[in-house]
């Protein structure tokens, strides 16, 4: 036998067991020892399994994989919660989306999609933030409404699905993860999906711009009760929460051709059709009060002309999280960023 190499000293933590029995903040600190743990390292085996299913999934289906810059000029989503530093004397950004690119992609590959990080400077200290995490984003050309892409997700959670079952027995074995069948999953109206829990529940509406955490777990209960779907799309969400390139709906302009997808309580995905004529995405800008200046490369893909397209983002981490019933969605992160970490 030849010794190859020794610690320097013993490890704070058994990681032996099958479990790895320690509080959240050991785990987590003492991350590059914890993650060599049976249990701990089946988790990232089998996300990667999820990501190789997208992969297989949307290459089958003509979607060309892109990687879009991370230091961006301006913010997708706007607002407060977006990293600003300083670039040799410019102010830049980090992407809080691939959302710009994926869209100018679409005008030259039809279909493109991308696994990548994102950052979102949000003050959350909850089991669902992350400040960084990685972002599954798709968007597609010519399609005839939003139905296409949440069609196309369905279909895609569906092989992947497939995959953890065919390739990635061991690891769910340790998890003791119960794939979930999708044969189609239902949708709802955001209010109609409003009304329904305050009248189920007994819960006055507070929020009519967005669910709150708890309507997401009881939307998705009456949901499993009612159609045994884990999954459930929620649609038309209100013009006003949505992002400037969310198109209106023709039916009702109040409303947007947009979903979430929710997944045992928590929202995993956000998508939608959007605005791909010019005129109607410089006046929606200009109607919020935004300067049409600083998205001028982003409007030029719209000036010279762009088919109906859509797509979504789905996170990665939730969407592990929620698959092996996690209660913090930092346990299906390698090394999670939050407001209180950023080691190791």
């Amino acid at each position: 036998m030849e010794v190859l190499s020794k610690p320097d000293q013993q490890i704070p933590i058994v990681i032996n067991n099958k479990r790895v029995d320690t509080s959240q903040e050991n785990l987590l600190n003492y991350r590059p020892v914890t993650l060599r743990n049976e249990r701990e390292r089946a988790i990232f085996l089998l996300q990667e399994g999820i990501t190789l299913g997208i992969r297989e999934f949307l290459k089958q289906e003509n979607f060309t994989e892109i990687h879009s810059p991370k230091i961006v000029h301006t913010g997708a989503e706007g607002g407060a919660n977006i990293f600003r530093f300083d670039y040799f004397g410019k102010e830049a950004y980090l992407a809080q989306s691939p959302q710009f690119y994926k869209q100018m992609m679409v005008g030259v590959y039809e279909r493109v999609f991308e696994i990548a990080p994102v950052f979102r400077a949000e003050k959350h200290d909850t089991s669902r933030h992350l400040n960084e995490y990685i972002s599954v984003d798709f968007e597609m050309g010519y399609i005839r409404s939003f139905e296409d892409i949440m069609e196309m997700e369905t279909r895609m959670l569906r092989h992947v699905m497939e995959v953890l079952e065919s390739c990635y027995e061991e690891e769910r074995e340790i998890l003791n993860v119960n794939l979930p069948y999708i044969e189609r999953i239902p949708a709802i109206k955001f209010m109609e999906a409003k009304e329904l829990i305050s009248k189920k529940f007994n819960r006055p509406i507070t929020d009519f711009d967005d669910f709150e955490p708890e309507e997401e777990k009881f939307l998705s209960q009456l949901m499993k009760e009612e159609t045994g779907s884990d999954f459930v799309f929620v649609t038309h969400y209100p013009s006003r929460k949505r992002p400037f390139y969310a198109m209106d709906s023709k039916e009702n302009p109040e409303e947007t051709d947009s979903f979430d997808l929710l997944f045992k309580g928590l929202e995993i995905t956000t998508g939608g059709q959007r605005i791909h004529s010019y005129e109607k995405q410089l006046n929606k800008l200009k109607s919020r009060g935004m300067n049409p200046d600083l998205f001028e490369s982003y409007l030029m893909m719209h000036r010279y002309g762009m088919p109906p397209h859509g797509g979504l983002g789905l996170g990665l981490e939730r969407f592990t999280s929620r698959l092996l019933d996690q209660e913090n969605v930092r346990h299906s992160s390698l090394f999670p960023r939050d407001l209180n970490r950023v080691t190791p």
